[in-house]
C-alpha cells in the first residue's frame, strides 16, 4: 500500500476518546475498538477534568463517557465538552439510568446513551450510528424520557385545572363564550355588560390561564371539557 493510501485510510478513521474511572472498562472498550475497522482510540481519561482537557487537546470525533467519575462527573464533563466542541459526538456509557442523569445529559446534547449492563455490541452500534451524525439510545433512556413527558403533561393539565379554578364566576361565563367563538359584542349583549368590560375580563382570563389568543383559549376549553369540540 502506498504512503498516500495509508494516509487516506488513517484520515478516514473515527477518532475516539474514552472516559471512565475503571481501567478494566477502558481496556475492554479499547480492545473491542481495535478489532473494529474504522475506529482509533486516541486517548483515555479516568476523570471528568482529564476528559475535558484531552477532548480540547485531541479534538476527537467521539467521546465515550461514563457518568460516575471522581471530581468532575460525566454530566458536567459532557456539558463542558459540548460547549467547547459542539461537533464532537458524545456517547454515554454507564450503569445509571436515573431520570435526573438522563434528562440533564439530553439537555447537554448527547448523541447516544448505552447502559453497561447491555451487550457491548450495543455500544458498537451506537458508535456506528453517531459517527455519521445519527443517534443511538438504549431502550431505558427513551423510556425515562417518555415517563418525564407524561409527568410534564399531567402537571400542565393539573396547572390548567387550578387556573380554571382561579377564574371568577363572571370570568368563567366570558371564558366559555369566548372559547365558543362568540364576539365581544355578542358576549356583552348576552351578559348585559359593556364591550369594554368584556375586553377587560378577556385579558384577565388570558393572563390567569397563560394563553395568548382566543384560539389557544378554545383549545384549552376543549381539553378541559368546558365546551364540546
Amino acid at each position: 500500500m502506498s504512503g498516500g493510501a495509508e494516509m487516506d485510510e488513517a484520515m478516514a478513521e473515527t477518532r475516539v476518546l474514552l472516559a471512565d474511572d475503571h481501567d478494566v472498562v477502558l481496556e475492554g472498550i479499547r480492545s473491542a475498538l481495535e478489532a473494529l475497522a474504522g475506529f482509533a482510540v486516541v486517548g483515555m481519561a479516568t476523570s471528568g477534568q482529564r476528559a475535558v482537557a484531552q477532548a480540547v487537546a485531541l479534538k476527537p470525533d467521539i467521546v465515550i463517557m461514563d457518568i460516575s467519575m471522581p471530581g468532575m462527573n460525566g454530566v458536567d464533563a459532557t456539558r463542558e465538552i459540548k460547549a467547547r466542541l459542539p461537533e464532537t459526538r458524545i456517547v454515554i456509557y454507564t450503569m445509571f439510568s436515573d431520570k435526573e442523569y438522563v434528562l440533564e445529559l439530553f439537555r447537554a446534547g448527547i448523541d447516544g446513551y448505552v447502559l453497561k449492563q447491555d451487550p457491548l455490541s450495543d455500544l458498537l452500534l451506537a458508535l456506528d450510528a453517531v459517527k455519521t451524525g445519527g443517534t443511538y439510545f438504549s431502550t431505558e433512556a427513551p423510556k425515562v424520557l417518555a415517563e418525564h413527558l407524561r409527568d410534564e403533561l399531567q402537571s400542565e393539565s393539573e396547572a390548567r385545572t387550578h387556573a380554571l379554578d382561579a377564574l371568577s364566576d363572571r370570568e368563567r361565563e366570558v371564558f366559555k363564550l369566548l372559547a365558543d367563538g362568540r364576539s365581544v359584542k355578542e358576549i356583552a349583549h348576552a351578559l348585559f355588560i359593556s364591550p369594554k368590560t368584556v375586553e377587560s375580563h378577556k385579558y384577565h382570563i388570558m393572563a390567569k390561564l397563560g394563553v395568548a389568543s382566543t384560539t389557544e383559549m378554545t383549545k384549552l376549553a376543549i381539553r378541559e371539557n368546558v365546551i364540546e369540540a
